[in-house]
């Protein structure tokens, strides 16, 4: 299954290490971040299982959740998870989905069979609260996520979502945007009556707004 951004989020019901989850149910009005791992005890995996749930408290003042899918079964993740513990620093403090039988992996398209038939991708899927997808970003087995980029991501289009505005290349919070180009002139008076730096017609740098 191929998903594009702007879709809505596949729907599923399946085991995780918090009990049986229905996944639309379960995000409620929330935003998620949804990532996947190809199976457990995995080195690059554990890192990044672990530096998700330090900043868990960074994606709750945003509104998003965090939840993981591995196709090992829920045994394996109570194992793993005492690793993760053990190595990090840190108790697994958000749902691991127990993937047994690629329910997940079929319906979000993590299986790439030119990359390698025997494992399933590892998908960032960023979701919002009327359950479209907006993001997705996909690692080699060897590449640890950066997980700056997602909150950076997440931050973008919360501002984005709320303002009409668009962020530049290497963009951080607290730094200028741009206004959308679907914004007018005179409607850009009004959202930002302190002005803007046209640099071109299209390109009308602003402060960001709070």
């Amino acid at each position: 299954m191929t998903l594009q951004l702007g879709e809505i989020a596949p729907d599923f019901t399946v085991d995780s290490t918090e009990g049986t989850l229905s996944f639309h149910e379960w995000l409620g009005d929330s935003w998620a971040v949804l990532f996947s791992h190809p199976a457990d005890y995995t080195p690059v995996c554990t890192t990044e299982l672990g530096a998700f749930a330090k900043r868990k408290s960074e994606f709750d003042k945003r509104g998003v959740k965090l939840i993981g899918v591995s196709v090992d079964p829920l045994e394996s993740h109570t194992g793993w998870a005492k690793d993760i513990e053990a190595t990090q620093g840190t108790d697994l403090n958000y749902p691991l989905i127990a993937d047994e039988d690629q329910v997940v992996a079929e319906l979000y398209g993590m299986i790439h069979p030119k990359a390698d038939p025997k494992v399933t991708v590892r998908t960032v899927f960023i979701i919002d609260p009327s359950k479209k997808i907006r993001l997705m970003l996909t690692y080699p087995p060897s590449t640890g996520r950066n997980i700056d980029e997602i909150v950076r991501v997440i931050d973008s289009l919360q501002l984005t979502d709320a303002h009409k505005v668009a962020t530049p290349v290497n963009w951080q919070t607290g730094e200028d945007v741009i206004i959308a180009p679907s914004v007018s002139n005179e409607e850009a008076k009004e959202r930002f009556p302190e002005g803007w730096d046209e640099k071109t017609p299209y390109l009308r740098v602003v402060r960001q707004p709070k």
